[in-house]
C-alpha cells in the first residue's frame, strides 16, 4: 500500500470518528413582579417530546455561533435587539443519548413586557418559570442553567447588565429587588440607595409610580452613555 493511500485512509478514519454535531442552548432570563424567571420550552417531537428544556437549536453551516444564537432568539421572541452573552461549550460525551452533540451555551437578558413569547415549530409550549421552581430538564440543561446563574451573579458585580431586565422607567426598590434576586441576598435599602446613586448611572425623572396602593416612589432610568462606559470598563459593585 502506498503512502498516499495510507494518508487517505487515515483522513477518512479521522473524518468518520470526528464529531460534527453542534447546537445552541440559551438561558433566557426575565424579571417580573420582583421575581427572576427563566423561559423554558416544552418539546413537541423527538426523544424529548413532552419534556421541558432550554430553547435552542442547530447552527446553520454558513453562520457563526453568535449569529445562530441571535437567530434562534429572534425566532422565539420576534425581536433581535437582545442582550446576549456566550457562556461556554458543554460537551460531555453522553450529554445527548443518541449521538455525540456539543452545545454552546448562551444567556440572554430580556425585558419581559417587550416580547410576545411564542413556542417555535419544534416546541408545543413556552413558559416562564421562577428561578427556584425549575423542573427537571432534558439532557444537561439543569447544569447549563446553574452555570448561567453563577455567571450572571459574577457579571452583575462587574457591569450594569442587570438593567436589561428592567422596564425603561423603574424605582430604586425595583432595582434593589432585581439585585437581590440575582445574587440571592437581602440588602439594606439605604445602603443600596447610597451605592447605586454614587455610581451616577441613574437619571432621576420628574415622574412617580402610578396606580399603586402605597406611596408612589420616584422613577429613574439609566444613562446609556454611562451604562456603555461601565459595561466596557467594568466596576466592582459589592454589597
Amino acid at each position: 500500500m502506498s503512502g498516499k493511500n495510507t494518508d487517505k485512509d487515515l483522513i477518512q478514519t479521522v473524518e468518520q470518528s470526528a464529531m460534527n454535531a453542534i447546537t445552541i442552548d440559551c438561558v433566557i432570563f426575565g424579571f417580573d413582579n420582583g421575581i427572576l424567571e427563566v423561559l423554558l420550552v416544552q418539546h413537541a417531537e423527538g426523544i424529548s417530546k413532552g419534556k421541558w428544556g432550554l430553547p435552542g437549536g442547530w447552527i446553520n453551516k454558513k453562520e457563526s455561533t453568535d449569529d445562530a444564537a441571535h437567530r434562534l432568539l429572534a425566532e422565539l421572541t420576534g425581536m433581535d435587539n437582545i442582550y446576549l452573552e456566550q457562556l461556554k461549550a458543554f460537551g460531555e460525551p453522553d450529554r445527548f443519548p443518541l449521538r455525540r452533540v456539543i452545545t454552546i451555551g448562551y444567556y440572554a437578558l430580556v425585558k419581559r413586557e417587550d416580547y410576545n413569547i411564542k413556542a417555535g415549530f419544534t416546541a408545543s409550549d413556552a413558559k416562564w418559570y421562577k428561578i427556584n421552581e425549575i423542573p427537571d430538564l432534558i439532557y444537561d440543561h439543569n447544569e447549563i442553567l446553574a452555570y448561567s446563574i453563577k455567571n450572571l451573579r459574577h457579571r452583575v458585580r462587574q457591569a450594569p447588565v442587570g438593567f436589561n431586565l428592567l422596564p425603561e422607567k423603574f424605582t430604586l426598590l425595583q432595582l434593589m429587588h432585581l439585585y437581590e434576586e440575582i445574587l440571592g441576598v437581602e440588602m439594606d435599602k439605604s445602603n443600596f440607595r447610597r451605592k447605586i446613586l454614587h455610581m451616577k448611572l441613574l437619571v432621576p425623572l420628574d415622574e412617580k409610580q402610578q396606580d399603586v396602593s402605597h406611596r408612589a416612589a420616584q422613577l429613574y432610568k439609566f444613562d446609556p452613555e454611562i451604562y456603555e462606559k461601565l459595561t466596557q470598563k467594568g466596576f466592582n459593585f459589592e454589597f
